[in-house]
């Protein structure tokens, strides 16, 4: 098959395009660099079945030959206000790559007769009243607070996505993606288990916002490309929404114990800086309807996962 995958040169993006030229797919990467790196499908570029495109998907996408299969997963996903990739310093950027860019999508597909699967967010659930989170639980969201731009964009990606569904006989899915980790991912973005594992490597404090008692879960990577596949080609996925995510719940100062064994490192850890506004004090993917749906659970242990991010960033740094 033809697929087509925005955001393909950013994290999530880059293993995907890899899982699927494996799979033997024809594989069109498409990604502004904005956030995504080129340097993440560098090694992908010798294999003739793959194509690269730098193009903004808010702006209409001409491709002639027929494509069967659209990811969309375009979008600065980092929520952090340091940093010079996050949404909330590409606002704008974040909101019309959700929206203008979902909707050039869809006419493409519409176009094509192509699959399309919408990259949804768990942050579409805000800070939730309901733990964990199903997808029948409508969230708890400011829509003028600072994370909306990520949020709401999400949101109403996921009407115009179930829109052509109803009413342009267009077969959409969308995937809420709760926390995924593993190697590609951003040192700048500056998330959790990254920022404990660059601060650990380096003998440096380990920092943690709030008491350390807020609570999350993480996915490895090849788990969540596997999940991602299955709900594009699985059947009965057309007109779904799934959660996709692990169920193994830790709090954030279990996390960074664990990444401070694992590595060795003497850092100690402080919990001192005060947490962002709005920012959730549980996630957990109720990942039931995936399991029902997809067959599909994660299999990589936290362990494990840890040690494989580890690693290459060892690398690295």
């Amino acid at each position: 098959m033809r697929i087509l995958i925005t955001g393909g040169a950013g994290f999530i993006g880059s293993h995907l395009c890899e899982k699927l030229l494996q799979e033997k797919h024809r594989v069109i990467c498409v990604d502004n660099l904005l956030t995504g790196c080129e340097k993440n499908v560098a090694h992908l570029k010798e294999n003739g079945n793959f194509t690269f495109l730098n193009h903004d998907v808010i702006q209409p996408l001409k491709i002639t030959d027929k494509i069967d299969i659209i990811f969309h997963l375009a979008s600065p996903a980092s929520p952090n206000h340091h940093s010079k990739l996050s949404y909330h310093t590409l606002a704008m950027e974040t909101m019309m790559a959700n929206t203008q860019g979902t909707l050039e999508l869809l006419k493409l597909a519409k176009k094509h007769q192509a699959k399309f699967l919408f990259a949804s967010t768990s942050e579409v659930y805000g800070d939730p009243k309901v733990h964990p989170q199903k997808e029948t639980y409508n969230g708890n969201v400011s829509p003028i607070g600072p994370r909306s731009v990520y949020d709401e964009a999400k949101r109403f990606g996921e009407t115009l996505t179930f829109h052509f569904f109803r009413k342009e006989n267009v077969d959409t899915r969308a995937a809420r993606i709760f926390n995924t980790y593993g190697p590609r991912m951003l040192v700048e973005d500056k998330r959790m288990i990254i920022n404990f594992i660059t601060e650990a490597l380096s003998g440096s404090t380990i920092t943690i916002y709030g008491d350390g008692r807020q609570t999350r879960s993480l996915c490895y990577i090849d788990d969540m490309t596997e999940a991602l596949s299955r709900l594009m080609f699985y059947p009965k996925t057309a007109g779904e929404v799934v959660n996709l995510g692990s169920n193994n719940e830790h709090t954030v100062l279990e996390y960074a114990q664990m990444v401070k064994e694992i590595t060795g490192s003497p850092s100690t850890i402080r919990l001192t800086e005060p947490l962002p506004k709005d920012d959730p004090e549980k996630r957990r993917a109720d990942i039931t309807k995936a399991q029902q749906l997809l067959s599909w659970k994660p299999t990589t242990t936290l362990e494990t996962g840890l040690k494989k991010t580890i690693s290459y960033f060892q690398k690295r740094i």
